[in-house]
């Protein structure tokens, strides 16, 4: 059975146009083409870069929030109760008043006690100012250094100014050094993101949206990858990171309370956020990835509607967040 999925998998006419097949994707005469097996080094990466964001937080973003006058509030444990640990996993973190008199009867002490047990074991469970500070220093720190080298990488392409050149030769486009470890790197990021997922700080207005994000965007990097659409993949990557490190430089001041530095800093992303998401990505790279196809190849591959298809639920995403992004907007001028 896997061995048929495998072959089904990587059937060319998902993959590639018409008459080609993977042998016309080796090496040769100076044309060097992506190989999917190159995708497994991404899991190491990301342990990589769990390391790199180990070390950056507790060397570099600790001593930075320390001189932003953030301070390292250490949180009271509850002593240790069996009984209302578990009550707490399993039933309820806010128990009503007769679930505590019951509980309070059950552990044999006061109802006030069972009452401090729960204030001080929910208070566990919220992450400190110090640690959002850390979580949004890694990000920041990836998002801008990924931006610069980014734009260092594109700067000199004629796909960056000429969307339509994204297609001249393809498939037989060469993968230059450059464009394997920006892939390797962006992919590698995403998936220690979704490693992290249950220690970094929940968001509980749109956790969901964020993992359906990251694996739509791991999904999408490595599929382009296979299908050689490296060129049109390093503009998305370049579009997406673009905004975010000034939101994440927005929180990290938010949280050290330099309230005027973060509202300009929200703006800005804001500004940064609908041009790059609700104008460029569907007017440039929508249109690339749509409309431009048809001119080369009459007969689209099933790739053509599966990438399109998670681009699309990315920009779905833009949509819910650029709403979110307005509605605080709005409350920052009408209500200040």
């Amino acid at each position: 059975i896997l061995k048929t999925l495998n072959s089904w998998f990587w059937w060319e006419n998902i993959w590639m146009p018409i008459n080609c097949t993977w042998a016309d994707f080796v090496d040769r005469e100076g044309l060097v083409f992506p190989k999917p097996h190159q995708l497994y080094a991404t899991i190491p990466y990301a342990f990589v870069l769990l390391i790199i964001r180990f070390v950056s937080e507790r060397y570099v973003a600790i001593p930075l929030a320390k001189a932003l006058g953030i301070k390292n509030v250490r949180r009271v444990k509850p002593q240790p109760n069996p009984v209302l640990e578990s009550y707490f996993r399993e039933c309820s973190r806010h128990p009503s008043q007769s679930e505590i008199q019951g509980l309070a009867k059950k552990c044999n002490c006061t109802v006030r006690l069972v009452e401090k047990w729960f204030r001080r074991r929910r208070n566990l469970e919220i992450p400190t100012v110090l640690r959002k500070f850390q979580e949004a220093f890694w990000r920041f720190s990836f998002y801008l250094t990924s931006s610069i080298v980014g734009f260092i990488f594109l700067y000199d392409k004629p796909w960056f100014y000429d969307i339509w050149q994204t297609w001249v030769g393809y498939p037989f486009q060469t993968v230059l050094p450059s464009q394997y470890w920006y892939y390797m790197a962006e992919i590698g990021f995403y998936w220690s993101l979704l490693f992290t997922l249950g220690i970094d700080n929940k968001r509980k207005a749109d956790f969901v949206a964020h993992v359906v994000h990251h694996l739509a965007a791991i999904g999408l990097m490595s599929g382009s990858w296979c299908g050689n659409y490296v060129r049109l993949g390093t503009l998305v990557i370049f579009v997406h990171d673009t905004a975010d490190f000034w939101l994440e430089a927005a929180k990290m001041f938010n949280y050290a309370r330099w309230d005027k530095t973060c509202n300009m800093l929200f703006i800005i992303f804001s500004i940064a956020f609908f041009i790059t998401r609700i104008i460029l990505f569907p007017c440039w790279i929508l249109r690339a990835t749509l409309y431009q196809p048809t001119f080369y190849s009459t007969t689209p591959v099933i790739a053509y509607f599966l990438f399109n298809g998670m681009l699309l639920t990315l920009q779905g995403l833009h949509l819910y967040w650029g709403y979110l992004i307005f509605k605080i907007l709005k409350k920052f001028v009408f209500l200040k």
